[in-house]
């Protein structure tokens, strides 16, 4: 299985399909291609936490505002899985969370031609993703064209700091239905009843409907992370925030 995942939309990615098909029998998988546009935190969290899911692949991920500049294109191998994708640092914490306990192992993708190419997961990212699922992904050094690197771009996904009686964090994306998704641990609500949001105290619920239609409610998501919503509507119109913004929760 070969998987895409970018930002670009319903039309550009059939390009990158079939080079693939046109180079291998691989399955190709569309993950999403409405990952939110240019913005390497929102990739880099919704593929962290959807491509563990998936059986051993090769996903190619495309979300890439340093198109034909001097980054590099890479190759990492994470756990039983094989990511290829720009050096911007979407790579990082997806690679971690495949990897697990085990070490990651990054190659550079060698390509003179790569300041004339205008669609790397085109003509860069989908070629290589073909030939290394055709390859023993144990010796992926053996490919013509890979070169093993140490230093990948590192990404960090934001840290929340939790305290007695405070938890500060960020919201990481808003999803499409307008559920904040915050850094904060949901371990924060166990055993609480409602929180303050800033100057609101807000109803501290198990689903949704802990409260009414429209309300507010304040509950651990399926990422485990405290989300900010309203029952029916969009969290972030009620609490007036947008992904990247700080939040901070406090209780009694």
């Amino acid at each position: 299985m070969i998987t895409l995942a970018s930002d670009c939309g319903s039309l550009y990615p059939a390009a990158m399909a079939g080079v693939i098909y046109s180079q291998s029998d691989a399955r190709v998988v569309d993950v999403t291609h409405d990952l939110p546009r240019q913005d390497v935190r929102a990739g880099a969290f919704w593929l962290r936490e959807i491509l563990p899911s998936f059986p051993p692949a090769v996903h190619v991920i495309v979300v890439d505002p340093g198109v034909r500049t001097d980054r590099r294109a890479l190759v990492c191998a994470a756990g039983e899985h094989v990511l290829v994708g720009p050096d911007n640092g979407i790579l990082d914490p997806i690679a971690r969370r495949l990897a697990g306990s085990e070490s990651v192992e990054w190659f550079a993708i060698d390509d003179a031609d790569a300041e004339e190419h205008t669609f790397h997961g085109r003509d860069v990212f989908a070629p290589m993703a073909a030939t290394v699922h055709d390859h023993d992904w144990n010796d992926l050094a053996a490919i013509d064209g890979l070169t093993p690197i140490d230093d990948p771009v590192a990404y960090q996904l934001p840290e929340p700091q939790v305290e007695s009686t405070r938890a500060r964090g960020a919201v990481l994306i808003v999803d499409e239905f307008g559920n904040c998704v915050t850094n904060v641990p949901g371990e924060v609500l166990d055993g609480r009843e409602a929180v303050h949001v800033g100057d609101s105290t807000v109803v501290v619920g198990r689903t949704f409907d802990a409260v009414d239609p429209g309300d507010p409610v304040v509950l651990s998501g399926s990422h485990g992370l405290v989300e900010l919503a309203v029952n029916r509507g969009r969290g972030e119109d009620a609490f007036d925030v947008t992904a990247g913004d700080s939040v901070t929760l406090t209780w009694d």
